[in-house]
């Protein structure tokens, strides 16, 4: 049983769903932000960042609403980092929704890490 706690993040993002979505879903789109270089083989993406790499499963997706990814270590567990794109019907403001899961003690590490992340992506795509 894992001891991660899961917590979610939101970010307002001025791109379209269709736009953003490649992003989270394309190997060669991830490497422009998430990661320095990414590999994907079907199912299976391979994330590297200078010299760590990790591999990470596609568990499920919706066309331009969600990618939901597993890292291999947590085969097997109730655990997961999904990006998750929602418009808000009134305004049509588009947020992108961070889900993940954290050891306790390091849920304020991640929440920066995914900061970092998002602002590397917004500088990407201009938003």
């Amino acid at each position: 049983m894992s001891d991660k706690v899961k917590f979610e993040i939101e970010f307002p993002i001025h791109a379209s769903p269709r736009m953003l979505f490649q992003y989270f879903s394309l190997a060669s789109s991830l490497d422009e932000w998430f990661a320095d270089n990414v590999n994907s083989r079907g199912d299976l993406y391979t994330f590297i960042w200078e010299d760590t790499e990790e591999q990470a499963k596609l568990l499920k997706y919706e066309t331009e609403e969600y990618m939901r990814y597993q890292w291999l270590e947590d085969e097997g567990e109730d655990v997961y980092f999904e990006f998750k794109i929602q418009v808000d019907d009134l305004t049509q403001d588009v947020s992108l929704i961070i889900t993940d899961f954290a050891e306790e003690d390091e849920i304020d590490d991640a929440k920066m890490f995914w900061e970092n992340q998002i602002s590397e992506l917004k500088r990407t795509i201009g938003a």
